[in-house]
């Protein structure tokens, strides 16, 4: 993929009203969601309901790319066509997980750093041929006593880096993803100089790596208070976050798609549609979302093929839903539509 390539699969990425379905769940995660509705986790199970998110009549209008786990870039619809070929075909990017997950640091009780480096220009060549056109890598930031620690930050920062550089280099769009957790009971000021910190840090090292900014996504967490800390109004949640963004993140990068990182589906729409209200800004503002945007369709589809239709309708009422809030335009009486 060259330059020019890179560049306009970043812009689709965020293309305005439309943002990115987070649907690279683990085969331990996905069981662990599973479970808790009563659903058996087997491997056509798992691919049914894939299936259900991925084919969902209208989705294509909200949603711009789907982040896919290993399984899942290798699974096909029931007629056999590849979930990447269903993708593309409705315009949407195919995009992959491509980090091992946030292993213990040594020496550093509380902490964690993302590994999948080792082999992962191998990775990244296999999955282009996959069809995947964007990888993702998830760094994991701890708020505590003392914590996080600047050896944690820059390990985790060197890490998005040298995985940025190696996707680029493969004709894979990176989304960066520093997500600074909402576990504890921190304010919503000191999430804020967290996020300020590890964005800072973050950036230097894209820099130093040599990754083109206009050829990746980043995907940060909001500025927000620890789930069991002091609570923050929607306004205060997007004002925060977007001052925290102009101070760290570079014009050049073409957008921010949020995590939603465990707020509930419609707190998550409503602090994007703050954000966006309160533009214009230097990058695209949309959403990643996981959680926010599965949640609910997965509990409507509990394991039975008689309830797909009912749960791709919800998936593409939270997609419509986070798509206006991109633009600035939600409406809380779509959730009653």
């Amino acid at each position: 993929m060259t330059t020019d390539m890179l560049h306009a699969a970043a812009a689709a990425m965020v293309a305005p009203g439309k943002g990115i379905l987070a649907a690279d769940e683990s085969s331990g995660t996905i069981s662990k969601r599973f479970a808790a509705l009563g659903i058996p986790s087997t491997v056509e199970l798992r691919r049914q309901y894939r299936e259900a998110l991925l084919t969902a009549p209208g989705i294509d209008s909200y949603v711009s790319g789907v982040i896919l786990y290993d399984e899942t870039i290798r699974q096909a619809t029931a007629d056999g066509t590849p979930f990447p070929e269903v993708l593309a075909s409705r315009g949407i990017l195919p995009g992959i997980k491509v980090d091992t997950g946030a292993k213990p640091m040594a020496f550093a009780p509380g902490e964690t750093v993302t590994e999948g480096l080792d082999d992962l220009p191998k990775r990244v060549a296999e999955y282009y041929e996959l069809g995947a056109r964007f990888a993702k890598w998830r760094a994991v930031i701890n708020i505590g006593p003392g914590l996080p620690t600047r050896n944690a930050l820059h390990a985790n920062a060197h890490a998005l880096a040298r995985y940025g550089a190696i996707c680029q280099e493969g004709g894979l769009v990176p989304i960066i993803e520093p997500e600074v957790l909402m576990d504890g009971d921190h304010t919503l000021a000191t999430c804020d100089a967290v996020t300020h910190e590890a964005l800072s840090v973050v950036f230097a090292q894209l820099r130093l790596a040599g990754v083109d900014l206009q050829g990746m996504v980043l995907k940060p967490s909001m500025v927000i208070s620890g789930k069991n800390g002091p609570p923050a109004s929607v306004q205060e949640v997007a004002e925060a976050t977007v001052r925290c963004l102009l101070d760290c993140v570079p014009a050049s990068v073409p957008g921010c798609a949020f995590l939603s990182g465990g707020q509930a589906s419609q707190v998550a729409t409503e602090h994007l549609d703050a954000m966006n209200r309160m533009g214009p800004h230097p990058w695209t503002l949309t959403f990643s979302y996981g959680r926010a945007l599965q949640d609910d369709a997965l509990r409507t589809w509990a394991g039975e093929v008689a309830n797909k239709a009912a749960a791709q309708e919800v998936l593409l009422l939270r997609s419509k839903c986070n798509g206006e809030a991109a633009l600035g335009q939600y409406d809380r009486a779509l959730e009653t539509v």
